[in-house]
């Protein structure tokens, strides 16, 4: 049986992540330094994009004016989020008032110099980057991988289940009936849109959170108890085979 709390909780499919991997802005003077983008893409006088490249930098798209400028860091390749993103999200200001009114705030936050200037700059980047992710997942960006399964329907359900607990003892027919489908049509929905089975995202998922513990400076035991191994040895037997070296090593 699966607990009612645990079935009428809201299911955040970010917060996992923000916990896991810390989100930190540093404002830029040029683009190919950056990695979120405010930029005036005809010349109009202001803000008309906002461009977020979760994992690369590049020059301004020809024709277009450098509006405010930001490096953002979500763990890099460490984190699974990052890596499912698109290369590059690209909003259109015109079309969503919330991100209009938050690039504008920060386009004006570094023009002019103001006590707490850098301060307000890095949290206003971070909640951009937060929202601009939501809505990654909200229109499902890409078909197969991480993205696709917190952007379906119920498939999200399950796969906050795991985030938000990973040492649960999960069984497939928990998972199942979080996600409201039966065993069968859970395994194979599960297969084809994230790409492997639940078990195996589980495990990698544990993994991943392992790493980032690791490279905080926590021990081997430390770890594996916390991220749901019965032990070190099971724990490191794993992450050696998923990261090719053993967790002893990893000095991040």
């Amino acid at each position: 049986m699966i607990e009612s709390s645990d079935i009428g909780r809201r299911h955040d499919r970010l917060t996992a992540f923000l916990k896991a991997f810390a989100l930190r802005a540093t404002h830029c003077d040029s683009a190919e330094a950056a990695n979120l983008l405010i930029i005036d893409a005809g010349r109009s006088g202001g803000p008309t994009h906002l461009l977020y490249r979760a994992r690369s930098t590049e020059a301004l798209p020809k024709g277009a004016v450098l509006c405010a400028a930001s490096k953002v860091d979500f763990g890099g390749s460490a984190n699974p989020l990052v890596c499912a993103l698109p290369d590059e999200l690209c909003i259109s200001l015109a079309d969503e008032p919330q991100f209009l009114g938050l690039s504008e705030l920060l386009v004006a936050e570094s023009e002019i110099a103001r006590c707490g200037g850098d301060t307000v700059q890095t949290r206003l980047c971070e909640v951009i980057v937060v929202l601009a992710i939501r809505k990654a997942i909200a229109i499902g960006t890409v078909d197969a991988g991480l993205l696709a399964g917190l952007a379906h329907p119920k498939l999200h359900v399950s796969l906050v289940a795991m985030h938000d607990d990973p040492t649960r003892n999960w069984q497939i027919a928990d998972l199942a009936a979080v996600a409201g489908l039966s065993r069968g049509s859970f395994m194979a929905t599960f297969k084809q849109i994230v790409g492997q089975s639940p078990g195996s995202y589980l495990n990698g998922w544990r993994l991943i959170l392992g790493r980032a513990e690791l490279r905080a400076g926590r021990s081997v035991k430390s770890v594996a108890d916390t991220v749901g191994f019965g032990s070190a040895a099971a724990f490191s037997r794993a992450f050696s085979r998923k990261f090719g070296y053993p967790p002893v090593q990893d000095k991040g």
